[in-house]
């Protein structure tokens, strides 16, 4: 590796790339290829897994193919008399005016509803796998970048997430399918921490901060963007494979240009970072982490269940059940690059307030819907209201650190990447039981409702207390210290 370096350094083409490797936006690039990737892998399983693994168990009558009825077993005296010419059966098994047949067609259906049903929790602990592997891996990766830096674990997410989309492309059963999806979570785990904790270090200054995440977290809607469709229309036309192998070459060319450009190696922290405890502990810190977890509750319940309902409603087609997300991706690509900076202008904690307002309306008439089309206002206004609390949510992290801890975000942006897979690990885990147990309607109303009771918290992020006042409510001095300094600056100005 250092042979290379020296190589490379001592060309023109190594002066170009000494100076890329100084620009904090070729960071940015990196890391939003990097969430592009990830959240591809994670939405291109979306439209595929439902009907495969339907396939898989039902391989005498899949989802896509004839109704086939079952062959009774030949009767020996009706081969008796066909042989002997007797026709008198057909008077015998005429069926009276009074009877009613039942079509094969109809009994076929109502399995396959019973099926899906039943499916739907299979696929849903399936998908929460990645979730809750890497809600479990969070905790570590944070306080790791600490005392290594951020660019080895941002190199190790790829490498796993490489062998983790190797193996979705020749997977053909459902234990190895599971396998990787929650390698993917560890994955995932090293390029969200170490991606996020490199832009908030890299943009101090906490305006170009939000703008720099919500380009990253565009990225991050881009891939979520064409997942969906790109999985659907994939196996619909090529196979199961070819999406995955495809993922596969594009996160092999990823991980070249962060060999390059980031130069992998242990990097140390210069100040002492908070300790885990102390930034769990802060209400502040939670409050926003939880508003994070809200707005992805619902749309990661819809993944498992969605396209399920919609084969057992509407007889949706597989590219309809991927391009059913594209309105929710496109509308989330916006709201992340537009409440990047706006969230700074009008107060993020206003941003997020509007936007889990917005989900739980759309959460409450996706259940309305009876064709596909009817989805396309909901499931914008719910992708609009996500990117405007994440792109809010996600900054402010940075910001509360700074201002009531110290400047080493490792731990923070790993507490907000659990707060992210924490509804995408309950989502899909319970939206099977809940679908079950109350019905897809009643799931969504719930979970709107929870939106709707959340979002007042957010109003306590308006003003939230320094490290100094922090530290002078612990002594016990008065709220006028502050008022003085107000006094004072207005002095000034005068």
């Amino acid at each position: 590796m250092t042979v290379v370096n020296d190589w490379v350094s001592g060309t023109q083409f190594g002066g170009w790339v000494q100076r890329c490797r100084e620009s904090r936006r070729l960071v940015l690039v990196i890391v939003a290829i990097a969430l592009l990737l990830d959240n591809m892998l994670l939405t291109t399983v979306v439209p595929i897994i439902p009907e495969f693994l339907y396939n898989i168990n039902h391989p005498d009558a899949p989802l896509d193919g004839p109704v086939r009825t079952t062959t009774p077993p030949p009767n020996p005296c009706e081969e008796y008399m066909k042989a002997h010419g007797i026709d008198f059966l057909d008077k015998i098994t005429t069926e009276p005016d009074n009877m009613t047949t039942i079509d094969p067609e109809i009994i076929l259906s109502e399995e396959r509803h019973r099926d899906l049903v039943q499916e739907t929790n299979q696929v849903g602990i399936m998908f929460a796998s990645k979730a809750f592997v890497q809600l479990l891996a969070n905790p570590f990766v944070g306080p790791l970048t600490h005392k290594i830096g951020y660019s080895i674990p941002m190199f190790t997410g790829f490498i796993i997430m490489f062998l983790s989309t190797i193996i979705f492309a020749f997977g053909r059963s459902y234990s190895v399918l599971f396998i990787a999806r929650a390698l993917q979570g560890i994955g995932s785990s090293c390029s969200s921490v170490s991606g996020m904790g490199m832009l908030a270090e890299r943009y101090p200054e906490d305006k170009e901060r939000g703008n720099a995440m919500g380009i990253a977290l565009g990225g991050l809607a881009l891939g979520v963007l064409i997942g969906p469709p790109f999985g659907g229309i994939m196996y619909e036309f090529v196979g199961k494979s070819a999406p995955f192998l495809i993922l596969s070459a594009l996160a092999l060319a990823d991980g070249v240009l962060q060999l390059l450009m980031l130069q992998p190696a242990v990097v140390r922290q210069e100040s002492d970072p908070p300790s885990l405890k102390s930034l769990v502990s802060d209400p502040y810190i939670i409050i926003a982490a939880g508003a994070i977890t809200f707005a992805n509750l619902g749309i990661a319940m819809l993944e498992p269940s969605l396209p399920i309902w919609m084969m057992d409603t509407m007889k949706a087609d597989r590219w309809q059940q991927g391009v059913t997300f594209l309105p929710a991706s496109i509308s989330y690509l916006i709201g992340t690059n537009l409440f990047g900076p706006l969230g700074h202008r009008m107060g993020r904690w206003l941003a997020a307030f509007f936007g889990l307002i917005i989900i739980g309306i759309c959460l409450m008439l996706i259940p309305l819907a009876t064709q596909v089309n009817h989805l396309i206002v909901p499931n914008a206004g719910l992708g609009f209201a996500i990117g405007m609390v994440d792109s809010s949510m996600m900054p402010e992290l940075g910001y509360l650190v700074d201002i009531r801890h110290s400047a080493v975000y490792g731990s923070v942006y790993a507490i907000g990447d659990v707060a992210f897979c924490l509804g995408f690990a309950i989502g899909p885990a319970m939206s099977g039981t809940l679908v079950k147990g109350i019905g897809f309607e009643w799931m969504l109303f719930g979970i709107a409702i929870l939106d709707f009771m959340y979002a007042p918290l957010l109003i306590s992020l308006k003003n939230p207390p320094t490290k100094e006042e922090k530290k002078s409510l612990i002594i016990g001095e008065k709220s006028s210290v502050r008022y003085v300094t107000y006094q004072n600056e207005e002095d000034e100005e005068e």
